[in-house]
């Protein structure tokens, strides 16, 4: 039986054992999907590229020292930070669209250090979210204040607009669905949070209106998300400015649409129709759901799915990775994969309910939610139901700088979960 201690800044005066100061659930959750990754990795570069499984493998091992850094680091330290670290990932956004950026496939995504590459874009991503918890930690803070909810959306905005210029349209999706999380979690207007969410809605049924001449399924869709303002306890004035905003995006799809260069064109075409450009856009996304779909229910075995080890399936050691399992271990790989990855998200939302200070919890939920997106954006691009983006499937796509600051996190994650608040002694079980 472990000797239990008293926890230093325990101010609830709880002995504490070492046990009960670890996620053993996340922890556990990302070992396992850390392994699951390195697996496919493996079987998919082997008898082509080692080296790719190599190199994660010891960014595996880099991100585990990180994470365990992390573990012991002091959440003030972490605060005090936050600033400095968020000026430190724009500045590396500038520096990858001056001449140290290093251009891959028509995109200027990454910094070149020797043999490993740096993509600030990820470590973009936690940055912000640590501006976000900074922020929502200030004195007199109330999300229903416009200087307050103005800050927090403003904080998005200069990664979001560095981004775009690489161009990588999938990662600065992920600053959105960053934003909806936290603004959601520290209480903001549900009204706002409906017309925001909306707007992605509005603008598939303009994109599928434009591309297919069909009006009615525009008009349905905008039918039913401004019908909904209705519901909301606001109001005349702001309900008309929802519905014409709403109507106003719609109706600048086609020729936002027009302006995009032809691989992005046809990456939309491609969502609808993949089969309309089997040899081009449609290429990935047809061999992806035969992978997917040919696994039937318990796979066809290790080193032994055909689309992998074939190669039809360019590079499909990063954004579309969740093909191996599915194809090698069928549906219970499938299952597997997202039942591990919904266990860390959930642990994430967890720990944000428990934890003593708001920084943290804000942390715990933008972390959560951009596992999420990340989730269901790359799974949903391998089943053919969202664009190809470029979005890795946390923890299992190769690329170390993913990798490497997911377990930064994940270890910070824990760090809070040990500091978390406590029943004092003698409450109730």
């Amino acid at each position: 039986m472990p000797t239990p201690y008293l926890y230093e800044g325990n101010d609830d005066g709880l002995q504490r054992t070492v046990s009960d100061m670890i996620d053993w659930g996340l922890f556990l959750a990302v070992i396992a999907v850390l392994g699951l990754g390195l697996i496919s990795i493996y079987s998919s570069v082997f008898t082509s590229d080692p080296g790719i499984f190599r190199n994660q493998v010891i960014y595996a091992f880099v991100g585990l020292a990180s994470g365990t850094i992390a573990f012991f680091i002091r959440e003030r330290w972490i605060k005090g930070l936050a600033f400095p670290i968020y000026i430190l990932s724009v500045l590396l956004l500038i520096a990858v669209l001056t001449p140290l950026g290093h251009e891959v496939n028509g995109q200027r995504c990454w910094i070149k250090l020797g043999s490993f590459t740096f993509q600030p874009s990820e470590f973009a991503k936690v940055a912000t979210i640590f501006a976000m918890a900074r922020v929502a930690t200030r004195k007199g803070f109330s999300i229903s204040t416009l200087r307050d909810f103005a800050t927090i959306v403003s904080l998005i905005l200069p990664p979001l607009a560095l981004i775009m210029l690489q161009p990588d349209t999938g990662s600065a999706t992920v600053f959105f669905a960053i934003l909806m999380g936290v603004l959601l979690w520290v209480g903001a207007d549900l009204f706002i949070l409906y017309v925001l969410t909306c707007i992605p809605f509005i603008g598939v049924a303009a994109l599928y209106s434009t591309l297919f001449d069909n009006i009615w399924w525009f008009a349905g869709i905008a039918a039913a998300v401004c019908g909904g303002v209705f519901f909301f306890r606001k109001g005349v004035i702001p309900k008309v400015i929802a519905i014409l905003l709403l109507i106003g995006i719609g109706l600048s799809v086609e020729p936002v649409f027009d302006k995009l260069e032809t691989y992005q064109q046809n990456r939309l075409i491609t969502l609808f129709e993949p089969e309309r450009n089997p040899r081009g856009e449609g290429y990935h996304v047809i061999q992806s759901m035969l992978a997917v779909g040919s696994g039937g229910l318990s796979g066809k075995g290790f080193l032994k799915g055909t689309q992998t080890q074939l190669r039809y399936i360019p590079e499909q050691w990063t954004d579309f990775i969740f093909c191996v399992p599915t194809e090698e271990f069928g549906f219970i790989g499938g299952v597997l994969v997202i039942a591990l990855l919904a266990s860390i998200i959930l642990r994430s939302f967890n720990i944000a309910g428990s934890v003593r200070t708001q920084f943290a919890s804000v942390i715990a939920v933008g972390f959560g939610t951009m596992l999420l997106y990340h989730t269901l954006i790359n799974i949903g691009m391998a089943i053919g139901i969202v664009p190809v983006m470029g979005i890795p499937l946390p923890f299992l796509s190769a690329g170390g700088t993913s990798l490497i600051i997911n377990l930064t996190v994940v270890g910070l994650l824990m760090n809070f979960y040990k500091t978390r608040k406590r029943r004092r002694a003698g409450a109730a079980a």
